[in-house]
Order: structure tokens, then sequence, then C-alpha cells
């Protein structure tokens, strides 16, 4: 019985993954947004095949769910390139990477995801493959230890960050190409639906995308979670459309407000403001409070909280603004 509900679930997954993989845009084309990063790219790209080469290695920072992954696979497919795809927390190991840059051909981009967290050793082997595209390997230990040299093929590395802050110096110059992936607007964000609901082969009321554009915290990614949950509930009621009703319930069911905020947004500015008179707080007595990790209240709650203005840090700490305190005490 237990192996029947192993098999469904396996199936949902992968039809979710299916769904996400075919949300993705595959070229510029089809890629909303971010006007200025896709024209330096394509600009790069252009340049690199006239000169029948691999375009220069990028680096792409921002919030999560900006699009930094799918920029890697339409720069891959613009360059006919096979791209293989790691990430920072998987190479443990200097053999880690030498066997994945070893099995590197002609041309092939290498995405290597969360790039902040690769150790400094990995980053090391990184410098001569990425300049003067050499492996430099040890063979053997102690004395008899001795170095081996491969050449590597024409490739480009493109890395990923979320924490840009957190790679060396010695790795960030060694890009040729570094792009800020900023959040979306508003407008940006409801044609993100739009193409979507269009690819889900559901009809949406332009209502119901302005309330799920506004809560998707200027970002596709969770602008098409979203989408997909509100899908979830047309099709359990028998709709064939998405409507506003089908959208302001899925909001409510997910305790998400009309400005994307959810209740740890709202448990933290409370907390700011009840606790600590509206701050100043600093980060460690925010953190003991919430019973939050530090990094996730710095990497995943304040960034779209300051884009939005609710939330300002000072050289004591954090401080709740009044437009926060208006919103969270009216809902």
């Amino acid at each position: 019985m237990s192996s029947g509900k192993n098999v469904n679930n396996s199936a949902l997954l992968s039809r979710d993954e299916t769904v996400d993989f075919a949300l993705r845009p595959i070229n510029f084309n089809d890629y909303i947004g971010q006007k200025r990063v896709k024209e330096n790219l394509q600009m790069m790209i252009e340049a690199a095949q006239k000169r029948n080469e691999s375009v220069d290695h990028l680096l792409f920072y921002g919030q999560a769910g900006l699009g930094k992954t799918t920029l890697a696979m339409i720069v891959a497919k613009e360059m006919n390139a096979q791209i293989k795809v790691t990430s920072g927390p998987v190479l443990e190991k200097t053999g880690d990477l030498a066997a994945i840059l070893s099995t590197l051909e002609e041309g092939d981009v290498l995405f290597i995801d969360e790039a902040h967290r690769i150790n400094r050793t990995i980053e090391e082997m990184l410098y001569p493959a990425m300049e003067s595209r050499k492996l430099h390997l040890i063979i053997g230990k102690g004395p008899a230890a001795r170095m081996m040299t491969l050449d590597l093929p024409q490739f480009t590395l493109i890395a990923a960050t979320t924490r840009v802050n957190l790679l060396s110096s010695p790795l960030r110059s060694r890009f040729g190409g570094i792009f800020r992936l900023d959040y979306y607007n508003q407008s940006d964000i409801e044609k993100i639906i739009k193409r979507s609901a269009s690819i889900l082969e559901m009809e949406i009321e332009p209502e119901a995308v302005e309330i799920i554009a506004s809560a998707s915290r200027f970002t596709p990614r969770i602008a098409n979670r979203l989408l997909k949950r509100v899908r979830d509930l047309s099709q359990v009621n028998n709709q064939k459309n998405i409507d506003v009703n089908s959208a302001q319930k899925v909001l409510s069911m997910f305790e998400i407000d009309e400005l994307g905020l959810e209740e740890h947004d709202r448990k933290l500015l409370r907390v700011i403001f009840e606790k600590f008179k509206g701050g100043p707080v600093g980060l460690s007595s925010l953190s003991a409070a919430l019973g939050e990790d530090k990094g996730v209240i710095e990497e995943v709650y304040e960034p779209y909280l300051l884009k939005i203005g609710f939330l300002a840090r000072s050289s004591q700490g954090r401080i709740i603004t009044e437009s926060a305190k208006q919103h969270i005490y009216k809902n």
C-alpha cells in the first residue's frame, strides 16, 4: 500500500517539475523584464559568435527567483552549447570540480549555482581554469607529490549567487560580465502571469492578474507559484477560468496579504514595533526574539521589506517605518 503512495507522490512531483520547466522562458524574446541585462548579454553573445569563441565568463547576482538560472539556460541555448549544472555546496573537494572540468567539451557552459558557497580551495582551482583554461592537479602526497596540468577546451563559466558580497574579490574579478538582477515591476509581473496562464491553458481575468501580481513580491518564481495554486483551486471548483474570487481565496488560504506579506513577515514587523518600540534593534536581538537564524532574516525576510519601504537599516539596527505600522495594524 505504501509503495502505491510513493509512486503517486513521485508522479505528482514529476508533473509539478514538468510544469515549472514548461513555464520557463527558452529564449530572450520569451524572457520578460531585466531589459538592460538582456541587451548586454545579447551583445556579448553576438560578438563572441562573430569571433567563433565562447562568451566570456558571467556572474549573475540578485534575490532568489529573479531568473538567474533561466538566463544561464538561455545563454547556453543562444550559443548552441551544452550546459552542465552544479552548485557551490556540491563541490566539497577539489576532485569534485576536477571531475566536472575534465569532462567539458569545446564551447560548453558550466553553471554553478550558489557560488558564494564555494570553498576557497576550490576557488583557487577555478582561477587558472577561467583565465588560461588550465586544470592543475596534484598527484600523490608528501614528497612524492607532483603537479599535472591539463588543457581545457573553450568554455563559459556562469555563476549565480544571492550573496555577491561573499564572493572573494579575486573570483569576482575573473568574470567578464557581472549582472545584477533586480526586482521586477508590476507591469512585467503581470505579463509573466498572463504568459504562464496561457501555457497552462487557463483563461484569467485581468483583475485576477492584478491581484496575483500585487502579491508576488515583484518576483517571477513567486508569481508562477501563486498562479499554479489559484489554478488548482479553480480546477477543484470545476471552473474553466481564473477569476477574482479564486485569486483572493488562495491568498487568504495561504495567509498572504495584498502586498505579498506572509505571516512571518508580519511577525517580524510586529516584534520590532511591540518588543523594541519600532527600533532600532540589532540583528542578534531580532534573531533571538523571533527564534530565527540571522541568515534567514537577512536573506529571506529583509530584502523585500526594504524594497517596499517597510523596513530601514541604520548603524544601530533595524527600524520599522510608519507605512509598515499602518499596513500591519490595518490587516
